[in-house]
């Protein structure tokens, strides 16, 4: 029996496992709840943080486990308490950034990359990650969460105003997830050098197909993704990418990402996609979230779920993954029955 680390490592790889590897994406929102926790009480402890992490690993039984999922405003906050900014935590869902603090190229000069080890959360964030790929890295494949560059750079500009400068000051944008690719690297680093991770996780909603075209994608989200994925390669770990919205009109620009495997929304044409990437990428769907797994009875999840692996999972390199982070509402059975189906299919 392969464990569901090596099931996910050979799907990247694009290879046939003994069953159909499964995951969430994400999954924060839904584990703190389910623990009984919250994120502000989490982010004081990171032995908290990792017990958490554990137990819900071996509850959802996903074949990655992410650490950090919805702590990922941090990473701009870290760069922006100097500026004012800071975290707001809501009653539900992920904490908040409070301010936008960049507003032109000269300004990046300003911002220290060090920053993020002086931020508690991170550092609790890192701690527990080294905590849970201890216990249970030989099992799961262990990972940490972050925004892509391309959303990472919207937050310390605003999105409203960063989207305008993709037209505007273009120049501007691209110097912006340029650095924001380097903070990346600079906060993966230490966990990849250390063997806790050899995996990034990577969310870039902001680079979603809803909000940008084919080409602002080409040219502002794709190249700093590449620069992280050729980094991680360069330490032999491998990438996942996330990003939301319908990306059927530029499905080949994933393969230029250099990712180990895109998930995809569930307004993707998974046939599609499989028709495109299957032998050049491992990719990831994208059963809907919120209509399938938040509003549906368990038998209509399971079929669900059977539809997306019989379109796409036939030939390999695919993973089961839910379109988007999950609700925290999801009920329990559902999620098990989401799991149960990927284990119960083999090949």
């Amino acid at each position: 029996m392969m464990e569901p680390r090596e099931i996910i490592l050979k799907a990247f790889e694009g290879g046939k496992t003994e069953r159909v590897p499964v995951t969430i994406f994400g999954g924060g929102m839904w584990s703190i709840k389910d623990y009984g926790s919250t994120f502000e009480e989490l982010a004081k402890d990171a032995a908290k943080m990792a017990d958490m992490c554990i137990k819900e690993a071996e509850r959802i039984r996903s074949d990655v486990v992410y650490v950090g999922s919805g702590f990922n405003n941090f990473h701009a906050s870290a760069l922006g308490t100097a500026f004012g900014a800071g975290i707001k935590y809501r009653e539900i869902g992920a904490p908040d950034l409070t301010a936008h603090f960049v507003t032109a190229e000269e300004e990046i000069a300003k911002l220290n990359m060090d920053d993020l080890f002086k931020d508690p959360v991170i550092n609790n964030v890192m701690e527990a990650t080294r905590l849970v790929s201890k216990a249970i890295g030989r099992k799961y494949l262990v990972t940490m969460t972050c925004w892509g560059p391309f959303t990472l750079a919207a937050r310390f500009v605003g999105e409203e105003a960063f989207m305008k400068y993709t037209f505007k000051k273009p120049a501007f944008v691209e110097a912006m997830v340029n650095f924001c690719a380097n903070l990346l690297i600079h906060l993966y680093e230490p966990l990849i050098a250390d063997g806790s991770i050899n995996c990034l996780s990577i969310a870039d909603p902001t680079a979603s197909g809803d909000l940008i075209n084919p080409k602002q994608m080409a040219k502002f989200a794709v190249p700093p993704l590449r620069k992280m994925s050729d980094w991680a390669k360069s330490k032999n770990a491998h990438t996942i990418l996330h990003i939301c919205g319908n990306t059927g009109d530029r499905l080949e620009q994933f393969i230029d990402t250099g990712c180990s495997s895109i998930f995809f929304d569930q307004k993707v044409d998974i046939a599609k996609a499989k028709e495109v990437l299957q032998g050049k990428m491992s990719f990831g769907g994208n059963v809907a979230p919120v209509h399938v797994l938040l509003n549906k009875t368990a038998a209509e999840v399971e079929a669900a779920c059977k539809e997306v692996i019989g379109i796409a999972g036939a030939d390999g390199g695919f993973i089961l993954v839910p379109g988007c982070d999950i609700p925290p509402t999801i009920p329990y059975e559902n999620l098990r029955i989401f799991h149960d189906t990927a284990f119960n299919w083999k090949y």
